[in-house]
């Protein structure tokens, strides 16, 4: 029975996880960039998403290791590398998602206040302005990647579930 409720933990946190970043990319930016009255609303509400979105995956990755790690050590040695693969790409996320949520939005906000608060109106050549986009594009790409990553983890959750040898647990 213990074992049902970290599966069922691990499959809920990176369901959420993943089906976040899938909504705030596909869904939530999209409608607040074209519903929105300026720009600069929806960046704020976009960036504000993100910031909670960050926690969300943080929390729940840190969830889903400790999980993953109390069922790495009940399994039989065969169905370890699945628990491996898993951990390994949430740790990847786990990182990632760090890393832009203590550097690059801090440093984007940054860039917004010197720019005069609205981004989209600042001057093209400004070098706040500059670092902004770039920032932006690297955080685009980074979060791409921790989906990437999160579609990896949800694939190898489903092999387990498809052949039960894979996540055999050993008997104690």
């Amino acid at each position: 029975m213990f074992e049902k409720v970290l599966r069922a933990l691990r499959l809920l946190v990176m369901v959420a996880w993943v089906g976040g970043l899938m909504f705030f990319a596909f869904v939530l930016a999209p409608v607040a960039f074209s519903r929105l009255s300026s720009p600069h609303q929806a960046g704020l509400v976009v960036g504000g998403t993100l910031q909670i979105l960050h926690w969300i995956g943080m929390i729940g990755g840190v969830v889903f290791c400790i999980a993953n790690a109390i069922l790495w050590l009940r399994a039989e040695v065969p169905a370890r590398v699945g628990f491996a693969i898993s951990t390994a790409l949430t740790c990847v996320m786990l990182l990632v998602t760090a890393y832009s949520q203590f550097r690059i939005l801090p440093a984007m906000e940054r860039d917004r206040v010197q720019a005069g608060g609205e981004i989209e109106t600042a001057d093209l050549s400004l070098p706040a302005r500059v670092d902004f986009e770039q920032l932006h594009k690297l955080s685009e790409r980074l979060e791409g990647l921790v989906l990437f990553c999160g579609l990896g983890v949800v694939l190898v959750l489903a092999r387990e579930s498809q052949w039960p040898e894979t996540g055999k647990i050993k008997e104690l």
